[in-house]
């Protein structure tokens, strides 16, 4: 099953590193389907307007309601997929994790709303189902956002990764970070590769890269480990 990303945007040419890597196989290989739509097709007045100065005064200007209320309309017609998720990238949202990762990877189509210049007219929130955040500072606008969003979600569908299980050992997968990796050479510059991953042992060299994670965890970032760790 094709899953389906639609992306409302002033700026579709940021979108580029989307057409590459591993999001690049996705769509080459009809896993993942990724649609752009430019907001300002969708303002009609003869400059083709999308944003307005803000009333009760203040700097800066706000994206007006009429042109995302057709581009949205317009992308809901795009497809028959039986769920789908209207997604806002804004600072007001829940911080992005894993575990919403996991959650809107189980999803056929994703739709995101990016803003620019100094945000929404209030009344657009209400075409969203949720608020997304990927941290606490400030971006030009939602494009690289939906990128983060778009990339984390892509590794988790099916077949997209070239070893089934690419993405579990990935860090935080898991609530954790990633252990350790160990290439050729066998040594360099002094610092030599851990005997147990020469030892063909699979059972304790899992046991090693789970302690290793715990340790990089419990050193790195210690917010991430509940009171059983």
């Amino acid at each position: 099953m094709t899953r389906e990303i639609d992306i409302i945007t002033l700026f579709p040419e940021m979108f580029t590193p989307l057409s590459n890597s591993i999001i690049k196989r996705a769509v080459d290989n009809q896993i993942l389907k990724i649609r752009l739509t430019q907001l300002r097709d969708f303002a009609y007045d003869k400059h083709r307007q999308v944003d307005d100065s803000p009333f009760g005064g203040g700097s800066g200007m706000v994206l007006k309601p009429e042109p995302m209320y057709r581009a949205v309309r317009a992308v809901l017609e795009n497809s028959a997929a039986t769920s789908r998720r209207i997604i806002i990238t804004d600072p007001s949202g829940a911080t992005f994790t894993q575990a919403k990762v996991k959650e809107l990877a189980q999803i056929d189509w994703l739709i995101f709303i990016c803003g620019h210049y100094e945000g929404f007219d209030a009344r657009i929130y209400d075409l969203a189902d949720e608020r997304i955040s990927i941290g606490d500072y400030v971006l030009t606008g939602g494009e690289l956002p939906a990128m983060v969003i778009v990339d984390a979600v892509a590794r988790m569908l099916p077949d997209v990764l070239g070893a089934s299980d690419s993405a579990e050992t990935d860090s935080f997968f898991d609530g954790m970070l990633s252990f350790p990796q160990y290439t050729r050479p066998r040594e360099f510059e002094g610092k030599a590769v851990p005997e147990v991953l020469l030892s063909g042992n699979h059972a304790e060299i899992r046991k090693w890269r789970q302690a290793q994670a715990l340790e990089l965890t419990r050193k790195f970032r210690p917010d991430l480990l509940s009171e059983e760790f």
